[in-house]
């Protein structure tokens, strides 16, 4: 099956870079499903879970918004921030969610938006480890790849 290099890079690390045969991310004119030879564009990602199929079998990445450059034989996501599930420590997510539940609960002299966008990074963040683990984790952290 053919394939197109994926690269997710923050202004930290280079998360992933891996050839894969699928890719479906939230951009801002909705989702988009990405194959080998893809016709070149550019977007902006939204905060989502980019889907991933490669040979070895599906893997999810959550991502925190950014822009999305697709090229024949390449697709880059620069996002804000983006970590596979390998990466995310669960107790932390939880505690984030416990968190942000609680300041919605309060209503009274809290940032709502900012309590739900702290809501919804850790509900995706639980939500990648537990797709990543059903579907056992095709992807490796750039980290290794750059090794």
């Amino acid at each position: 099956m053919s394939s197109v290099l994926l690269e997710v890079v923050t202004p930290e690390r280079l998360v992933v870079s891996e050839q894969v045969n699928f890719i479906t991310v939230l951009t801002g004119g909705g989702e988009l499903g990405i194959l080998p030879r893809h016709a070149p564009l550019a977007a902006t990602v939204k905060p989502c879970i980019v889907k991933v199929k490669t040979d070895a079998g599906e893997d999810f990445i959550n991502v925190n918004g950014g822009f999305l450059e697709v090229l024949p034989e390449k697709v880059t996501i620069l996002a804000d921030a983006a970590e596979l599930a390998s990466m995310i420590d669960v107790d932390r997510a939880r505690a984030a969610k416990e968190r942000a539940e609680k300041r919605l609960a309060q209503k009274e002299g809290v940032d709502i938006a900012r309590a739900e966008a702290a809501l919804q990074r850790a509900l995706r963040r639980l939500e990648v480890v537990e797709l990543s683990n059903k579907a056992g984790g095709a992807l490796s952290s750039g980290k290794a790849s750059e090794q």
